[in-house]
């Protein structure tokens, strides 16, 4: 018997010069996009704090100190 929990298959598009540099991240602390999704989705769901946070992340340029 498996112990894994189900698991949901999604696609979403996401800007590429975020993507480019967060996969470069990954590599350099042993982080995936699973594990950011997974934990950005709990936070979502269990912290006030978090959800403000993401929902009035309006700029998302990585050039842009603001």
């Amino acid at each position: 018997m498996s112990n894994k929990k189900p698991m949901t298959l999604t696609s979403v598009k996401v800007k590429s010069d975020l993507f480019e540099n967060f996969k470069i991240e990954c590599v350099k602390r042993k982080f995936s996009f699973q594990k950011l999704a997974d934990r950005a989705l709990f936070l979502y769901l269990t912290s006030d704090e978090f959800r403000k946070q993401i929902t009035n992340q309006i700029n998302l340029d990585l050039n842009d100190e603001n």
